[in-house]
């Protein structure tokens, strides 16, 4: 139920991939082994108005301080990769940076409007990276088609988002003022997304620093190309086949997916059918046979090989 290239791991989305190791890492040593370092990654917005530790804004919106966030979070990350190969890394870092940015200004004005209205005080806020995490639900929501994998009991509809949805939802319920960091990622994706005020442009990543990390930070975090999948590259520059290749894998999970749909149904009835939640490795691969021998035909041409020079 993981989102359109799944298989692929982390090709193409060293962003993502610096996401998953430095900050679960930090998380685990912290949890672990440095406990006693753990007070200066704390979210406290009194310390921010009253005490103008203004650097608790950064550190406490970086790095998770309980496991079960940083669990989550990194599952949601991985799922959400799809976005930097959509956008390439400059552009899926300039959503992070702007609905980080935006989300910690949503924080303050949240806490101070319910103490304001309903007298409800949220000092302590939960740490970590989870404004972006909870603002690219946004973008997952509108652009990642729905695309229904089976039923539960002929009445609930069980798609390739239903499990994305699930892990936002056990994270929501992970702590007790987590709702508030929910609901300003949740603002600041929509403002990105929509251009308010034209904050994309205002908050973005600058093109020489997008081209310094390529060159010191890539390299690093960057995983080799999947050998099990078949290249693509006629489009004329990095982004038509970038844009290219995440085409064909969505059209190769949508066609898996509905003729692994059409097999689950002919052999439907009044019983409940197990394979139905439990399919097994065989039928997967032979759902999954047409799709290749499609895309196969589809990229006969040889393709064309670019340089980062023709963006």
């Amino acid at each position: 139920m993981f989102t359109s290239t799944g298989s692929s791991g982390l090709y193409k989305a060293p962003l993502s991939k610096s996401l998953l190791l430095v900050p679960s890492t930090l998380s685990i040593l912290l949890a672990l082994l440095f406990q006693h370092y753990q007070k200066f990654f704390v979210y406290n917005l009194q310390a921010v108005k009253n005490d103008l530790q203004i650097w608790r804004l950064i550190c406490g919106r970086i790095i998770c301080l309980d496991l079960k966030d940083t669990f989550c979070s990194s599952l949601l990350i991985y799922n959400f990769r799809i976005f930097e190969r959509r956008y390439g890394s400059r552009k899926f870092a300039s959503f992070l940076l702007g609905s980080w940015i935006l989300s910690a200004l949503f924080d303050l004005i949240l806490v101070e409007a319910f103490q304001y209205s309903f007298a409800i005080t949220a000092s302590n806020l939960p740490s970590g990276f989870l404004g972006p995490v909870f603002a690219l639900f946004v973008p997952f929501y509108c652009s990642i088609p729905r695309v229904q994998v089976t039923q539960i009991l002929g009445q609930f509809s069980i798609t390739n988002k239903t499990l994305i949805y699930i892990l936002g939802l056990q994270l929501l319920t992970s702590g007790t003022h987590i709702w508030v960091v929910a609901t300003s990622g949740l603002i600041a994706g929509m403002c990105y997304t929509n251009s308010v005020l034209k904050v994309h442009q205002v908050l973005c990543i600058p093109r020489w620093m997008a081209k310094l990390f390529s060159w010191t930070l890539e390299p690093i975090f960057s995983s080799s190309e999947p050998t099990n999948e078949i290249r693509i590259g006629m489009g004329a520059t990095v982004d038509i086949q970038r844009q290219q290749r995440m085409e064909l894998l969505d059209r190769q999970l949508m066609l898996s997916q509905f003729v692994h749909v059409r097999r689950q149904r002919r052999h439907q009835g009044r019983i409940i059918n197990w394979n139905r939640f439990f399919p097994t490795l065989r039928q997967r691969r032979n759902a999954n046979a047409p799709d290749v021998r499609q895309s196969e035909q589809e990229v006969a041409a040889p393709p064309l090989e670019v340089s980062e020079e023709q963006e």
